[in-house]
């Protein structure tokens, strides 16, 4: 724990954000960084609470062990708490920055409402430590002689890629995309996670042995078979991409996109790709309306934002959630209360249990509206209750129902689960077909990037049993 009267005595304090009205005019990361001396006080409000929820699986899925590592700040070893949290966590900057923090949702103190600020705790940890030159490649002098393909570089790849180079394998990493980060590169706004960070593991892990590959869409470009035959195991970590059915009239008007590749163009001209050949997709000058709750939906509105959009009006279906939780029935899980993203804090209008009727479009089959009506616990319209709101662009962003099955999994031809996932159990992470190993999304569907960091590893864990009867990596 940290100082034992710290909780009675500090107060939770966040890292301030730049003003509205500054931040929406770039792309950057606009968090304020906290003072050290601020953030050993947070470290101290750490309580000896007994059973720390916190790093259990309702709170952090990689387990990192906050408690610890929360001491270690309030006593000033901060190179040891960096040693500490990458025990469990190979990626603690990108988990500091764009993790919605179920750790302190499970902290004891929230049950007062004002828990231990673990995320702002993490990220200092972990930047400090790259900033002072504590992170630096492990390289196993001793090879296996085995050789593991992984397919796709989000999390769960790029962690599963790591931890199998430091054990010695040859471990070869197949990135559809120009540049590795999946999701988190692409999907993820720059606002949210600057992409040098992406970059900065890159170079660690190709120090590590990793060899990527880029502009490579097994099933497409190569066949997955030929990864069979060239490598001892496989692991599918593609990431689950495709968009949930639009049940709604005119989705197929000009102007009606989903969000992914709205956001995807966007981080790809901030990247200095060339995205000349696409369609511009920008929400500049005009009236957007968001479709959807979550926060790929809440992206979409941070970046409408900065783009310039007139207004910003975001769509849920669910009913407006109370202002505070039971404690009582919630804690320690993951509660179901009023948020507001730091995006939807830039302006947005955001109508709750808005069901989305139609999409109005022009003589000329571009948007103008959308058609809603308010609809009651079943999700169904409320007759007299219709409205419509001005739109020259919406943006779909519902989810994702399950991985794309077109090309590398149709060839794979393993069994998937009744969602449409690629079926594997979370102990051998093995498909149905020999060899070949499935985890993050494209196993559990659509997630955080902490599961996808703790799938890769556990995975990893397993090949690495598998190819060598034994195995001394951390589930």
């Amino acid at each position: 724990m940290g100082k034992v009267t710290g909780f009675l005595e500090i107060e939770r304090e966040e890292p301030r954000y730049e003003p509205a009205s500054d931040r929406i005019r770039h792309f950057g990361e606009f968090t304020i960084p906290m003072s050290e001396s601020r953030i050993v006080d947070q470290a101290a409000r750490c309580m000896d609470c007994g059973i720390p929820f916190c790093h259990g699986d309702t709170g952090c899925p990689v387990n990192n062990q906050i408690p610890d590592w929360n001491d270690l700040v309030f006593n000033g070893d901060w190179e040891e708490a960096a040693r500490n949290l990458h025990s469990t966590n190979n990626f603690p900057e990108f988990t500091g920055r764009i993790c919605p923090a179920p750790c302190e949702e499970a902290c004891t103190l929230n049950l007062e409402d004002t828990p231990v600020a673990i995320k702002t705790v993490e990220q200092a940890i972990a930047d400090r430590a790259i900033r002072n030159g504590w992170v630096k490649p492990q390289i196993n002098e001793h090879k296996t002689g085995k050789s593991v393909a992984i397919v796709g570089s989000g999390p769960a790849g790029m962690a599963a890629a790591q931890q199998l180079a430091r054990a010695g394998h040859d471990v070869h990493l197949y990135e559809r995309e120009p540049k590795a980060g999946g999701l988190m590169r692409y999907g993820i706004p720059d606002f949210k996670m600057e992409k040098d960070h992406i970059d900065f593991r890159v170079e660690q892990m190709t120090a590590e042995g990793v060899t990527f590959h880029y502009n490579e869409n097994i099933g497409v470009t190569r066949t997955l078979a030929d990864l069979q035959q060239k490598h001892d195991a496989v692991l599918l970590s593609g990431g689950s991409e495709h968009p949930r059915d639009v049940d709604a009239e005119g989705v197929n008007l000009a102007g009606v996109h989903f969000a992914m590749p709205f956001l995807v163009q966007q981080n790809r001209r901030l990247g200095g790709e060339d995205v000349s050949s696409e369609q511009l997709l920008s929400a500049a000058g005009k009236h957007v309306v968001v479709v959807g709750g979550g926060d790929t939906a809440s992206d979409c509105v941070g970046t409408s934002f900065r783009q310039g959009a007139i207004a910003v009006t975001q769509l849920d279906v669910r009913a407006q959630p109370p202002e505070l939780e039971n404690k009582l029935t919630n804690w320690p899980n993951w509660a179901v209360k009023m948020r507001t993203s730091s995006s939807q804090a830039e302006g947005a209008i955001r109508e709750f249990a808005a069901g989305t009727m139609k999409i109005i479009g022009n003589a000329k089959g571009q948007v103008t509206g959308v058609e809603c009506a308010r609809v009651d616990r079943k999700r169904q319209p409320i007759a007299g209750t219709e409205f419509i709101i001005k739109a020259d662009i919406v943006l779909l962003a519902i989810g994702f129902a399950h991985p794309i099955h077109e090309g590398m999994l149709t060839e794979l031809g393993a069994k998937l689960d009744t969602r449409g996932n690629l079926f594997a159990d979370t102990f051998s992470y093995k498909t149905t077909v020999d060899k070949v190993y499935a985890a993050g999304d494209m196993r559990r569907g659509q997630s955080l990037v902490v599961w996808a960091i703790r799938e890769g590893r556990q995975a990893a864990r397993a090949i690495d049993k598998d190819l060598m009867g034994k195995t001394d990596l951390p589930r």
